[in-house]
């Protein structure tokens, strides 16, 4: 098959698919790169003529990229971020940017303003989010690889609900550079694949150095190299906060069968605990929305984004396109945020709030002292129905509260299907020490590839 072949096959099965996966499609550039690759007949890069999705709060260079916002409807990068430039390098094919939560806050990829995406198990109910397109499109098979960004459970809850496999890297290994951003203290692009092996690749193209990210340390790569499915002898530290109250039976069934799976492979295993996990909740939401507050005050209509035709003075210009430019959940989140900086409020809610990351950062660096890895649900149940939370913010955040203590603590995680509840996957997070990425990839290799086909999966 023709590189220009299997693109076409492609948008002819996002076409089919119905699942409004993707914000916008890149039909003509992924041709003519297509056509470019088949006419020089090149196999230059390790990615050379694959279609891959990108999530679209990823800057794309030529593509709208809109962050699921009527605020950047129309909006196109004179730019790509460096995880596109690293893609571009390795020969891969941008086919599209991919539906997702507005600005990143959500928990559904309900709060789109292109609509929500619908979950390909069952097309009553969500994805996750908020990288809902990017985990729905690899498992409805339209494309094999897709990248998202992780703010507190973003590819992991998607991953979980759409039974594939994403990777929230240590804080600090991919460049954040051309992310648009909602925390930047918390966030991490990452990739989302159908198998371990899709992931790790993915990993090692877009962990490259980039000067232009000062937080950003990179990788010389080689984890796809040095993938092996390796168990024997690990240390799983399985806290006992994480199965709590509101854990669906059935996923705490199958979270505990992989840990016995794992037993069988040569790990062991102990019960812990993580006391300020309990608080996880709440300091995040009070360190997220108060980033958000500060990301967001940039969008005014001015410089860019969204612009109205019955302009009045500044301040009543720049009040009307934000009311009318951010969905309902973004004006939340940056009400509160800046409810939470303001002058008699800051020492009381985000000084304490992080108080409260340094104390789980601290008890998980305790935990991983004396274990390789810790293993937990990543969504305390499976995916939900489409508007059963939409109303109800609460529920969504405390949706969140096996993910979020990870992006605290700027961990690496992963989450890999561990089974299904009536037809829906539920997902397995596996957590490692600070750039451990390849550990935690050689454990959920010997635990999804190994035994893949018993366990139903495909």
């Amino acid at each position: 098959m023709s590189c220009l072949e299997r693109i076409e096959k492609a948008f002819e099965r996002i076409e089919q698919g119905g699942l409004n996966t993707y914000i916008t499609l890149n039909r003509e550039g992924a041709v003519e790169r297509a056509r470019e690759i088949d006419r020089s007949k090149s196999e230059e890069g390790r990615l050379s003529g694959v279609p891959i999705a990108i999530k679209d709060a990823i800057t794309t260079k030529g593509i709208r990229t809109t962050c699921a916002s009527r605020m950047l409807e129309d909006y196109i990068p004179p730019y790509d971020a460096h995880v596109i430039e690293c893609l571009l390098r390795e020969g891969a094919i941008i086919i599209g940017k991919t539906n997702m939560d507005e600005f990143s806050m959500g928990t559904s990829t309900e709060t789109s303003y292109f609509g929500p995406t619908l979950n390909p198990h069952d097309r009553t109910r969500v994805p996750g989010g908020s990288s809902g397109g990017s985990a729905a499109t690899v498992a409805a098979g339209e494309v094999r690889l897709a990248l998202g960004s992780d703010t507190g459970g973003s590819i992991r809850c998607p991953a979980s609900f759409c039974g594939v496999v994403g990777l929230k890297p240590t804080y600090g290994l991919v460049s954040r550079y051309g992310l648009i951003a909602y925390a930047n203290s918390l966030e991490q692009i990452g990739p989302i694949g159908r198998t371990v092996p899709d992931v790790a690749l993915l990993l090692d193209v877009i962990s490259s150095p980039d000067p232009r990210d000062s937080t950003q340390i990179g990788s010389a790569g080689g984890y796809l190299d040095n993938l092996t499915p390796a168990l024997e002898g690990m240390r799983i530290a399985v806290p006992c906060e994480f199965f709590g109250d509101g854990i669906d039976p059935a996923v705490e069934r199958a979270v505990w069968d992989m840990i016995h799976r794992a037993e069988e492979l040569g790990a062991t295993y102990s019960e812990v605990s993580i006391p300020s996990v309990e608080y996880a909740l709440a300091a995040y939401y009070i360190i997220a929305m108060s980033e958000a507050s500060s990301n967001l005050a940039r969008f005014d209509g001015l410089r860019y984004g969204l612009r109205l035709k019955d302009e009045g003075n500044w301040h009543a210009t720049f009040s009307k396109i934000r009311a009318e430019g951010f969905g309902e959940e973004v004006k939340r989140r940056i009400l509160l945020g800046t409810y939470a900086l303001s002058a008699g409020y800051y020492g009381r809610y985000y000084l304490k709030a992080l108080k409260v990351r340094r104390m789980i950062k601290e008890e998980f660096d305790r935990i991983l002292s004396d274990f390789d890895l810790i293993f937990t649900p990543t969504m305390p149940f499976t995916a939900f129905k489409l508007g059963e939370k939409i109303n109800d913010p609460l529920s969504l955040y405390l949706a969140d509260v096996n993910t979020v203590p990870v992006n605290l603590a700027g961990l690496p995680s992963i989450s890999i299907p561990a089974g299904y509840s009536g037809g829906l996957p539920i997902g397995l997070q596996i957590i490692g020490g600070y750039f451990e990425e390849q550990k935690i990839l050689n454990a959920s290799y010997a635990l999804f590839e190994d035994g893949e086909d018993e366990r139903g999966f495909s």
